[in-house]
């Protein structure tokens, strides 16, 4: 820790408690009204009646944690605004989401999105998705609730172990005994928090400087501003292509293959609705990245003679936006409570989210298909709902316990996309297979989603590989020392290091989707001809491009305002549909 250590006022920790007791509050208060969260639907989907607007918040507040928002700072802070362009991918590709992938499952009404991998490639397929989701989500959960400790501990040194603690027994409380409902509503609300907590910091430099010209052009002759990077080179960190299509895969392989995400369209009454989410999600959450971005160069603009980092004022660069706030903003009473809390906001939503879908994935795919099957016996539909609080209850306590190993994985948005990479190409590649294909059958899907997944593994963890090229930072204000940070040096020359050691870690995801989906269909086809059959496959599973659906769900039961006209993507032709 460095020398630097700030204290709360009381005021702060007021304002950190109350959000704290609300949270908790609202959990109880869904705990004992409508349906009591005593049915599986309730508790599990919300009744599938909830309204637009909480539930992209939801959306947004499951995806946009603590780990994006110190993440965002820091990373404009030390590689440029270039991650911007993350948000173009989004654009681009939400069509793609929202029109092909998402009819599918609103067809199918599943509670688990792996139910989808279960109905067309089998058991073996439905469980390796799910437990490959619930690995990935479980240590990204840890990495997220391990981010507000961290920010904690570099400006009050209160402890890492005291904020993980109180912060995951809340949110297990609140998320176990609340439900869907409780998750919903609690994110919304923790995500106008955390609005206020990323806005107040450039909102009061601006004030301070008196435009924003002086920022930038600060930010500028540190190059922190360039962001018209196309150089095609898949080796360098960050450009337009690699985010774009790097970024696109990352953001596909989170929706289609996150329970989280497909949970929460699924709360909605129909297609359309979920669509209206999507989109009112993608503005609210690029608003937020960018105002999180745009905080690091408010940062830099302060710092940039004096590396707080180099100065060995704080201990890693992820810690920079809560030292910046506590020291700059800390007179003014009340706010560096107000930003802890929404550090803490996004914090809890995003782990409140993992565990009720953690608890539905559990249920799904592993309970009642499994446990009760091999009993030789039906699922208690009395006691199912019991059941899925006390999964909830004890993946809180399991993602408490990963975030006190989170500092193993290094930076922390770069691990998270990393992390959604390795194991997220390789799984949007067996969804694609299925949907896309009908001569994908289950050696070859599965033999292709290993594939994926040990070419990933091998490119994100092998080496030696390159250090990552920093930009320079400065030490020429720090008590009179005129010294440079340089960049960190590597032992050897870049093109002497193995070509896929060297490639931008975005690239893990298409990487890994490619490398599945080709042996997926490869080893189907070779399949196929020695058995001489072909898979036959329900036109259900198989995506379609999709225009005026209305797809409506009422009380478990999917009706059907209209027929669906489909473009059929698979060989080009019209068909006309009525489920």
């Amino acid at each position: 820790m460095g020398e630097h250590v700030f204290f709360l006022g009381i005021i702060d920790y007021v304002v950190i408690s109350v959000i704290l007791l609300i949270s908790a509050g609202v959990g109880v208060y869904y705990h004992f009204t409508g349906g009591r969260q005593k049915s599986v639907t309730e508790y599990l989907l919300a009744n599938r009646n909830m309204h637009v607007v909480p539930v992209a918040f939801s959306l947004m507040a499951s995806l946009l944690s603590a780990v994006a928002i110190l993440g965002a700072a820091s990373e404009s802070y030390t590689y440029g605004i270039q991650q911007a362009v993350f948000n173009f991918a989004i654009f681009l590709f939400a069509p793609v989401l929202s029109y092909i992938y998402m009819p599918v499952f609103f067809r199918l009404q599943v509670t688990s999105v792996y139910e989808y991998l279960g109905k067309r490639f089998g058991m073996v397929a439905r469980l390796a998705g799910s437990l490959t989701r619930t690995i990935l989500m479980t240590m990204q959960s840890g990495l997220a609730l391990y981010a507000p400790a961290l920010a904690l501990d570099a400006v009050t040194g209160i402890p890492k172990s005291a904020a993980i603690l109180s912060l995951g027994l809340v949110c297990t409380f609140y998320s176990t005994i609340g439900g869907m409902k409780a998750v919903i509503v609690t994110d919304a609300f923790q995500s106008l928090l955390m609005f206020a907590a990323v806005t107040c910091v450039p909102i009061h430099a601006i004030l301070q400087t008196g435009s924003f010209s002086e920022i930038w052009r600060i930010a500028k002759e540190g190059n922190r501003t360039s962001f018209l990077n196309f150089d095609i080179d898949p080796t360098v960190r960050h450009s337009w292509f690699s985010l774009i299509i790097g970024g696109g895969v990352i953001y596909l392989s989170v929706n289609v293959t996150d329970q989280s995400q497909i949970q929460r369209y699924l709360c909605v009454k129909d297609l359309k609705s979920a669509r209206q989410a999507l989109y009112l999600k993608i503005i609210m959450s690029g608003c937020l990245n960018v105002s999180a971005m745009f905080t690091g160069l408010v940062i830099y603009a302060k710092y940039y003679q004096c590396d707080p980092v180099a100065n060995r004022s704080i201990r890693f660069s992820d810690q920079l936006l809560p030292y910046y706030v506590v020291q700059i903003m800390g007179h003014i009473p009340g706010l560096s409570g107000l930003f802890i809390s929404g550090l803490f906001s996004a914090a809890l939503s995003t782990l409140s989210s993992s565990l009720n879908c953690l608890a539905a994935v559990t249920l799904e795919d592993y309970l009642k298909p499994i446990y009760f099957k091999a009993a030789g016996r039906n699922p208690p539909n009395d006691k199912l709902f019991l059941y899925s609080k006390i999964i909830s209850l004890v993946f809180g306590f399991i993602c408490i316990g990963l975030a006190f190993f989170a500092h193993l994985l290094g930076g922390l948005l770069q691990s998270s996309l990393t992390l959604t990479g390795i194991l997220g190409g390789p799984l949007l590649a067996l969804f694609s297979l299925g949907m896309f294909t009908r001569s994908a059958n289950q050696k070859g899907a599965m033999t292709g989603f290993v594939a994926g997944i040990v070419l990933c593994c091998w490119a994100a963890f092998g080496g030696p590989r390159p250090a990552l090229p920093k930009l320079p930072v400065q030490v020429s204000g720090c008590n009179g020392t005129i010294s440079l940070h340089p960049t960190s040096p590597a032992t050897l020359d870049d093109q002497e290091y193995f070509w896929l050691y060297r490639m931008s870690y975005l690239y893990n995801g298409v990487i890994g989707f490619l490398c599945a989906f080709v042996v997926g269909i490869s080893v189907s086809t070779i399949c196929n001809k020695v058995s001489g059959k072909t898979p036959k496959v329900d036109p259900n599973l198989l995506a379609t491009l999709t225009f005026n659906t209305m797809i409506k769900v009422k009380n478990d039961e999917t009706e059907v305002g209209e027929a669906l006209l489909h473009q059929d993507i698979r060989n080009g032709h019209e068909v006309k549909d009525s489920f």
